[in-house]
C-alpha cells in the first residue's frame, strides 16, 4: 500500500510495498508512481488517475506491469482509491497492490533493454499501423526488398512466425505504446544512433 499526492508522487508507504519494489522509503519517498510501472502502462495508467484527480470518479482498479528495483517486470493488480479530506477535491490517492501476486513475467522486456534500430522502430510502427511492404519501403525509402529483410529480423528477434504475431508480441512486451494510434514504439527500446 502507498499513499501519493496530486501529482502521483510518494509520500508514504508500508513495508510490502518497499519490498515489492527492492528499496527503502528514502530511495522510493517522492518518486512519482510512474517511475515504477513498465513505460508501456504509464499512459493508459496516468488517464485512469487523472478521473481521480478530476472526481470523475472515486476509484479504479487496472493490472499493470511494475518494474522492481533489480529484478524483472511483474504484473499485479492495482486498485486506487481518493481520498478526501473533508473537501470535494481529493487530498491523497490510495494505492494497494497485493504482494506475491503475481510472478516475473518473462515476456515482458525492461525499459533497460534497447532491442531495436531506429529503422526496425518505423518498421514495427508501419506493421502495426497495416501498412504493407512497398508504401512502407516508399516512406522509408529502403527498397521492398531492404524492409523485408528488416521484417524477417524483427521476426527473428522477437521469436515469432509472421506479422501479425510480431505486433502482438510487441504490445504484450510493452515495445508498443498502449493506447496510441497510430502505433509508436516505446523510445526506451531504441538503440541510440
Amino acid at each position: 500500500m502507498a499513499c501519493l499526492d496530486r501529482t502521483l508522487t510518494i509520500q508514504e508507504a508500508n513495508q510490502e510495498f518497499f519490498r515489492q519494489f527492492g528499496d527503502s522509503f528514502g530511495g522510493l519517498w517522492g518518486r512519482t508512481f510512474c517511475d515504477l510501472v513498465h513505460p508501456s502502462v504509464q499512459q493508459p495508467l496516468l488517464r485512469q488517475f487523472s478521473g481521480l484527480i478530476e472526481g470523475r470518479r472515486d476509484r479504479f482498479a487496472t493490472e499493470v506491469i511494475a518494474m522492481g528495483a533489480e529484478g524483472p517486470a511483474f504484473t499485479v493488480p492495482l486498485t486506487a482509491v481518493a481520498v478526501r479530506g473533508g473537501t470535494p477535491d481529493i487530498s491523497s490517492i490510495l494505492v494497494m497492490m497485493p504482494t506475491g501476486y503475481g510472478s516475473a513475467d518473462a515476456g515482458v522486456a525492461t525499459s533497460g533493454k534497447k532491442i531495436l534500430s531506429e529503422i526496425d522502430a518505423r518498421i514495427l510502427e508501419g506493421i502495426a499501423a497495416g501498412v504493407s511492404t512497398v508504401p512502407l519501403a516508399t516512406r522509408l525509402y529502403l527498397s521492398r526488398q531492404g524492409v523485408e529483410y528488416h521484417v524477417t529480423c524483427l521476426l527473428r528477434k522477437l521469436r515469432v512466425p509472421n506479422r501479425a504475431a510480431l505486433v502482438s508480441r510487441a504490445y504484450s512486451m510493452g515495445v508498443l505504446k498502449v493506447g496510441v494510434w497510430p502505433p509508436k514504439v516505446v523510445q526506451d527500446y531504441v538503440k541510440a544512433t
